[in-house]
């Protein structure tokens, strides 16, 4: 099928203009040549006329001179028609209509095209006769051919001159408006500023391109004072969105990752420019699987009404990370969707308490357990057999059942502190002697130590001034310490006790000769709820000893707590308290 080529307004008028303009030079053409034809032929019958009264006058000339007329009249006549090719014939008669003399050859191809009659009249009005010229109309056939020819070469180079102005005119117009046209194409495609010429125009359309470039320059301006305050507004973006803890992956509604801050780059292991304006539906996770994928398309699957009320979430594993992620729609101000937002939370931390908090419970139910049973059983044989037994076996019943109570005891205190800590509850402090605090220990410890066949020793520092600290706090962390040390040790061994003073601190530490911890093991060795299991001992606990002693001595006293161990070559515990002598806080 042929294309339809659809015309315009402008080409329409301009057709119809030229249509126009050949239908009134072709009525005008033709109107000229009939007139000038019709006058060329009433001159050409006037020279007929006039010729043929010539000879009506010279016929009686010669019929005057009353010898040889007809001879003299022949003559004559033969010399006229002769003279003149456009004279085809001339015949003279009487008042009858007899031919008197007829001069012209018969066979002669001329064919005449206009006759024309003069009648021979004497004095007195009498007609005696006329004299009949024949005119082939050579001559008018010529002049009205070079006639017709000259007004239609006329009236044509006209018709082409004023079809040419037409066009010229219009290619002037038109091109007046295409200039105007690539202007507004390249404001249209952002290109605010650009200025059109103002040459060989017309005042009107100078106008128009002087109030285009008027309004170009102020788009310009404009534009530079918009991109300022856009280029402002994304750099806080950009600087708010660095500084969030969380990851955060911005994503356009093609799926291609346009920013993202750098705590998303360090959850995701990856630099910036290998997301940057890739798809994130590619990333890959440490399993090798598209960790976003079916979660993307699960979000765009759903309304947008729905996510903008309830954002997606899941969690995804990159290496021994657990990140949460919360994808949600984004909006511009006229609620057009534009891209999505992905916010990633490390939930490691969480996870790794989670988990150990319920260890936790699991231990501490057990231990409560274990002592409760035990306690139960004893009590219960001491009340109905009692009297069986002789005393050194109520004796041994007795303590048995006071170490259970004092081991009871203990995991409550335990518990007891780590729900005040959580709770922020505040330390009084008092000058006190670090000598006395380390002596009550060693003493309080005394007899589980023989129990496993150990030995204590204590190397302390003199001058070392009493200070501001919690007595009750101190020696709970430092006998938590030796109760730990004592646990692990072997039996027959040997357990260290050394206080020092270096500068403006005292330090404490427990050093035994017991199995070790592992490197990987020491960065969280004073975690809440974190315990080691080891092949050599696996001693039962809450794993809250070690996090309380580190929250005493560092969040309520300013200190610090630090192990140093091998595995094989023991363990040594120990920390640091700051030497004050008066409560600053007071001040």
């Amino acid at each position: 099928m042929a294309k339809q080529v659809s015309l315009t307004t402008q080409n329409r008028l301009i057709i119809s203009g030229l249509i126009l303009s050949t239908i009134l030079i072709v009525s005008i053409a033709f109107f000229a040549i009939f007139n000038i034809q019709k006058r060329l032929n009433q001159g050409y019958h006037n020279f007929g006329q006039v010729v043929s009264k010539m000879m009506a006058i010279e016929y009686f000339e010669i019929a005057d001179q009353k010898d040889n007329t007809y001879d003299d009249l022949k003559d004559y006549a033969d010399t006229i028609v002769s003279a003149h090719s456009d004279i085809v014939f001339a015949e003279f008669q009487d008042d009858k209509g007899n031919t008197i003399y007829k001069a012209g050859d018969p066979g002669s191809p001329k064919v005449p095209n206009i006759t024309v009659s003069s009648p021979l009249v004497l004095e007195g009005n009498k007609v005696v006769g006329s004299v009949t010229v024949g005119l082939s109309g050579k001559i008018i056939s010529q002049i009205s051919n070079t006639t017709r020819l000259s007004l239609m070469i006329v009236f044509a180079v006209a018709w082409i001159v004023f079809a040419f102005v037409i066009l010229i005119n219009t290619y002037l117009i038109t091109r007046e408006l295409r200039i105007l046209h690539d202007g507004v194409q390249k404001i249209s495609g952002g290109e605010f500023g650009i200025k059109i010429e103002e040459k060989d125009v017309s005042s009107e359309v100078k106008e128009l391109f002087n109030s285009f470039n008027n309004m170009s320059h102020k788009l310009h301006i404009y534009e530079e004072q918009n991109i300022e305050q856009l280029t402002l507004e994304r750099n806080k973006l950009e600087a708010i969105l660095m500084c969030i803890a969380n990851g955060v992956v911005v994503c356009d509604n093609s799926d291609n990752v346009v920013m993202l801050n750098n705590h998303a780059q360090h959850l995701l292991e990856l630099e910036a420019d290998q997301m940057l304006n890739t798809k994130i539906q590619k990333y890959i996770d440490t399993a090798g699987n598209y960790c976003f994928k079916d979660k993307i398309e699960e979000f765009k699957d759903t309304p947008l009404e729905v996510m903008e009320n309830k954002p997606l979430e899941f969690n995804i594993k990159i290496d021994k990370r657990v990140i949460k992620s919360i994808i949600s729609p984004m909006f511009t101000r006229n609620k057009d969707y534009v891209g999505y937002i992905i916010v990633l939370i490390d939930l490691t931390k969480e996870a790794e308490m989670n988990a150990m908090r319920s260890t936790f419970i699991s231990n501490v139910s057990h231990e409560l357990r274990t002592p409760v049973t035990v306690l139960r059983s004893y009590i219960d044989t001491l009340y109905n057999y009692g009297n069986d037994f002789d005393y050194e076996t109520q004796k041994e019943f007795i303590g048995t059942i006071n170490q259970e109570i004092i081991r009871l005891n203990g995991m409550v205190n335990d518990i007891l502190d780590f729900s005040r800590m959580e709770a922020n509850a505040q330390m009084e402090k008092s000058l006190n002697s670090i000598y006395e605090v380390v002596d009550n220990c060693v003493n309080q410890v005394s007899a589980l130590t023989k129990e496993h066949n150990l030995t204590i020793s204590v190397d302390k520092e003199e001058n070392i001034p009493e200070f501001m600290f919690n007595y009750d706090g101190i020696e709970r962390a430092l006998t938590n310490l030796l109760s730990n040390a004592i646990k692990y040790s072997p039996e027959n061994g040997e357990i260290k006790v050394t206080l020092k003073k270096l500068d403006n601190t005292a330090e404490i530490t427990v050093t035994d000769k017991g199995c070790g911890i592992a490197p990987e093991h020491q960065k969280k060795i004073f975690d809440r709820f974190y315990r080691v299991e080891n092949n050599i001992h696996t001693v039962k606990g809450t794993g809250l000893g070690l996090h309380l002693v580190k929250q005493t001595i560092e969040k309520y006293h300013e200190g610090k707590v630090f192990v140093i161990s091998q595995l094989g070559q023991g363990s040594t515990f120990g920390f640091t308290l700051p030497i004050k002598v008066f409560d600053e806080s007071l001040v």
